[in-house]
């Protein structure tokens, strides 16, 4: 017996030495993904939309939101500017400001869009970090009460789920290590700002960064400081951005992310990502900082992101009115269009095809995990289903990921596809008498999947989206 015993439990340790990974990968519920109201599991995923270039005010309409959601859009991060918020030298609170935010929160929400407030440093006439930090001039009082503007306006509003309170904090000149910086006055910061956010509103998510490193500083090509002290405080979102542009350097930068979430017991949202591109990226197939370098750059770090089940925010949603001489090789530009506009629509497709891959947007139950292999063009979802929920929604992109059509697999014994030729919706392959075909639907302007009720189930339960008609 005890013999028989000790063989089941080496092959135990044998399995799971073999298959360890994947089976934490798909039983283990991951840890990074957000909650709606209803208890929905959610990734999110969006843009960064601006008020502003360098070129002046930048307007959106719902023609542009609309693109945003076929884009995969279920998010967005507006960018805030301090000088049109705050009473710093040269700022003053601008009514009209206040209004155009309102535009774009309600642009949002009419297309199931999440807003995040962010706040740049943008509109004052100088905004000195080093002076900030000491506070002698009771600067955070002054910063708070713009956000406080903020929280009180959208206190009750449930499109606004969160902000991004201070954005790429800088040490600059200041004598101190980042990690002193961090610990002294960073972190006591953060929990000030939080204090006053939830004295408004205690369920809105704050999301927090760390602090950007002076030029030529970063630690393994990441230019964003360690946080190695915790900072205690609920509905904390750890948003750091991630601009890496050597392949190897990916996932160690996420992993280290991925420490620090633990520590501040905060999931991730990448609240920015993607390394800019320049003017001659646009001109260039193959070589250094040509196209086929960035997709393959932009499909690895994508490939991270799923695989921890995070969350990501591009920036820009924007044409390209502007470019900076800001790195070696000339201008550049993190927006995603390249015509000459403020809100652009000529896509630089070897990078918005790697941002608007099929992923799982919302889900009754809990997502084990997720994956899109760019390979084979297939997506695969696992998750533990929990209809109570309410309504499930995956993005597919097939107007730019099946044109050749695609099949839906549910378990074992619900097969579906979609024809691109004719016009009549999700077709049945196979489908139980239990199942009603009519919970898959197929909504083709917004490009995504809506399942009204899972297959009753308490296990595991796998969808597969792959190319091609009846592809089983």
């Amino acid at each position: 017996m005890k013999i028989q015993k000790t063989k089941t439990h080496i092959k135990k340790i044998v399995f799971f030495i073999l298959f360890g990974f994947s089976t934490l990968t798909v039983f283990s519920q991951i840890k990074h993904g957000l909650r709606d109201d209803l208890g929905r599991h959610v990734i999110p995923r969006g843009f960064v939309v601006n008020t502003n270039d360098h070129k002046g005010e930048v307007f959106f309409d719902s023609d542009d939101y609309a693109r945003m959601v076929r884009m995969g859009a279920n998010y967005q991060v507006i960018r805030l500017e301090l000088g049109k918020l705050s009473a710093f030298p040269g700022g003053q609170l601008e009514p009209n400001y206040l209004k155009k935010l309102d535009t774009l929160v309600t642009l949002g929400k009419n297309h199931d869009i999440k807003t995040v407030f962010k706040m740049t440093v943008y509109g004052v006439d100088e905004f000195k970090w080093e002076e900030f930090w000491l506070n002698r001039k009771n600067e955070y009082k002054t910063y708070i009460d713009a956000w406080k503007v903020v929280w009180t306006r959208y206190a009750n509003n449930k499109a606004v789920v969160g902000y991004d309170v201070v954005n790429e904090p800088r040490k600059l000149t200041m004598d101190i290590s980042y990690e002193q910086l961090t610990h002294t006055y960073l972190i006591p910061l953060y929990q000030k700002i939080i204090d006053e956010s939830q004295k408004i509103n205690a369920d809105k998510k704050i999301l927090i960064q760390s602090i950007f490193m002076n030029k030529g500083e970063g630690i393994d090509n990441n230019q964003y400081a360690e946080i190695t002290a915790p900072i205690n405080r609920k509905n904390v979102v750890f948003a750091p951005h991630i601009y890496q542009n050597k392949i190897d350097f990916i996932k160690p930068v996420m992993d280290r992310f991925d420490k620090e979430s633990d520590l501040l017991k905060a999931p991730i949202l990448i609240g920015e990502w993607g390394f800019p591109t320049f003017a001659k990226t646009d001109t260039l197939i193959s070589g250094k900082l040509g196209q086929l370098e960035y997709r393959e750059l932009y499909i690895k770090t994508a490939e991270v992101f799923d695989r921890m089940g995070v969350g990501s925010i591009k920036a820009w949603f924007l044409g390209n009115r502007t470019m900076q001489h800001f790195l070696p090789g000339g201008p550049s530009t993190w927006a995603i269009f390249s015509d000459s506009t403020d809100a652009g629509t000529v896509e630089r497709k070897y990078i918005t095809d790697v941002i608007s891959r099929p992923f799982p947007q919302k889900i009754a139950g809990n997502i084990q995990s997720f994956f899109f292999n760019h390979a084979t063009r297939t997506l695969d979802v696992n998750f533990i289903p929990k209809n109570e929920l309410g309504v499930s929604k995956i993005f597919i992109g097939a107007n730019r990921h099946y044109p050749d059509g695609f099949s839906v697999l549910v378990g074992d014994d619900i097969k579906l596809y979609l024809n691109p030729i004719k016009n009549v919706g999700l077709e049945v392959y196979k489908i139980p008498e239990s199942v009603d075909a009519l919970n898959f639907i197929w909504d083709e302007k917004t490009q995504k999947l809506i399942i009204l009720k899972w297959p009753k189930t308490h296990k595991n339960l796998n969808v597969r989206i792959v190319p091609g008609i009846r592809n089983f």
